[in-house]
């Protein structure tokens, strides 16, 4: 029986929970600004009535959209910003296509042997996510090195696939549908042989160090 094969496990909440205590530790070392006793009040600014649009002649700037989020003292979610209308999105969108275009003229000016960028579609969007996942769970490692594992996020990834299969249903041609099962059915299967592997080295007893070493 071959050797079960040894993996580096990275557990992202363990980090974030660091990076969170060096955070409160470095604000609480941070001496205290005095506050001037004759200074102006800030200005009131009016709260944004919505997205805008972004344009290229500086007329209107595009005002960050903040998240929904639940009020600290009675849970209340905050009311959601106005949708963007259909023109706004129109016009952006017709922004975007032409600044993208001239992103990839600027490219193929610099590689003249590079083709067209083909149209991005469901099959990309599918096969990124299906990348993404095997990435995390250790595809691509050299040969030589320790493969370098994600469980969780690889975890989190084939469930917005699962999402994604969810979503659509019904919306789908049949090819479509048969490629984002069968690559939902393929990550499935890593994840269930990775857990598997990962439990087993778990279980097994440590080994001692090699001699002449404490």
């Amino acid at each position: 029986m071959s050797e079960t094969p040894k993996f580096t496990v990275i557990d992202r909440r363990k980090f974030k929970a660091d990076e969170e205590q060096e955070s409160r530790q470095a604000v609480a070392q941070e001496p205290a600004t005095p506050t001037e006793t004759n200074a102006r009040p800030p200005e009131q600014v009016a709260p944004s009535a919505g997205p805008q649009l972004v344009s290229n002649d500086g007329r209107r700037k595009a005002e960050p959209v903040p998240a929904p989020t639940e009020a600290a003292a009675g849970g209340v979610e905050q009311e959601l910003p106005p949708a963007p209308t259909a023109a706004e999105s129109q016009q952006q969108k017709t922004a975007y296509d032409a600044s993208a275009q001239r992103l990839e003229d600027i490219i193929r000016a610099q590689n003249p042997a590079m083709g067209a960028q083909p149209p991005i579609g469901f099959d990309q969007l599918v096969q990124q996510i299906y990348v993404s996942a095997m990435i995390q769970m250790g595809a691509g490692t050299q040969e030589g090195q320790r493969p370098r594992v994600d469980i969780l996020g690889a975890r989190t990834t084939i469930d917005l696939l699962g999402v994604l299969a969810e979503k659509t249903r019904g919306n789908l041609t049949e090819a479509e549908e048969r490629m984002l099962q069968t690559v939902l059915f393929e990550v499935r299967m890593a994840f269930l042989e990775l857990t598997s592997m990962i439990s087993l080295q778990a279980m097994q007893p440590p080994q001692p160090p090699p001699p002449g070493k404490r």
